[in-house]
């Protein structure tokens, strides 16, 4: 009878041995591998490098703290753009906290001279917390705050916007963005204030 046990549970042990080699070890590596010959940029974290520092990700949101800037929509992640805490708020409609905090985002953008309909990108946060893009909308919602505090014409904020605009993938994936890092990136090169403190 031992002798049956352990013919038995000799090829799953084998097989789980060699499966968690297979599987945890050598196609990890491989996958790994592969990225980093293929798309290096991509999986070393699609990082932003001026002045050979990382200043960002193209992927990956992250808070602008002065009016110079075109901000990002409301991020959930932890204190704002946490990485280690990628969510959502998990607030229903019916929440109190929600409809607060929504309703002081609003105030703030209509604050910063945003007028008319308000996108409600500009006043919600995305699943993740952590979205590098907004709508169109919400970057043309902007143009005239921007464009006040560097002194530059409006048209030509507006025609920035227009430039940084990232249509559908294939033309039928997903809705027309603006990375707001790459934005910022461009608006600090095309004029007054081009550098100081984000």
């Amino acid at each position: 009878m031992t002798s049956d046990l352990t013919s038995a549970l000799r090829p799953a042990f084998v097989m789980t041995i060699l499966f968690a080699l297979l599987l945890g070890i050598v196609y990890p590596l491989a996958m790994t591998g592969i990225g980093q010959a293929i798309f290096p940029t991509q999986a070393n974290g699609s990082l932003v490098v001026a002045d050979g520092k990382a200043i960002g990700s193209t992927v990956v949101g992250q808070a602008f703290t002065t009016d110079r800037y075109f901000q990002t929509r409301p991020s959930a992640a932890g204190k704002g753009y946490d990485g280690l805490a990628s969510s959502g708020s998990n607030l229903g409609p019916t929440s109190q906290a929600l409809v607060d905090r929504t309703r002081a985002d609003v105030a703030k953008r209509r604050a910063e001279g945003v007028t008319g309909p308000l996108p409600a990108d500009l006043a919600t946060a995305s699943g993740s917390g952590l979205d590098p893009d907004l709508s169109p909308a919400s970057a043309y919602a902007q143009v005239a705050r921007v464009a006040r505090i560097r002194s530059l014409p409006a048209d030509r904020v507006r025609a920035l916007v227009a430039a940084n605009v990232d249509g559908a993938l294939f033309g039928i994936l997903g809705e027309p963005r603006v990375n707001v890092l790459a934005l910022n990136r461009a608006l600090d090169a095309t004029g007054p204030h081009a550098t100081g403190a984000r």
